[in-house]
């Protein structure tokens, strides 16, 4: 269990970056009317471990901020997360 909570920072730390960078150019394609990132991946992201980053993506990109299935996702998700962590730290 030490070995995972060793690893488990700097994995969420790694998807978080990642799926910040994912909401970043998805915003930037939207605005230029490219090709999407799909939203089941945006989504992904968040459940994968990077729901801090899709977060804080959303908020400072302004991207899928209306969308509901996207307020309550990502919160969920690091709320999940979180819980997981607790879990995990308590032992």
């Amino acid at each position: 269990m030490s070995m995972l909570l060793t690893i488990l920072p700097g994995y969420l730390a790694a998807v978080s970056l990642a799926a910040f960078c994912l909401y970043g150019i998805d915003k930037h394609r939207a605005v230029h009317g490219r090709w999407r990132i799909p939203e089941k991946v945006l989504i992904l992201a968040a459940f994968l471990g990077g729901a801090a980053g899709a977060l804080f993506g959303m908020l400072v990109f302004h991207h899928k901020t209306r969308k509901p299935k996207f307020r309550i996702l990502v919160p969920l998700a690091l709320l999940l997360w979180c819980l997981l962590l607790g879990y995990l730290l308590a032992g």
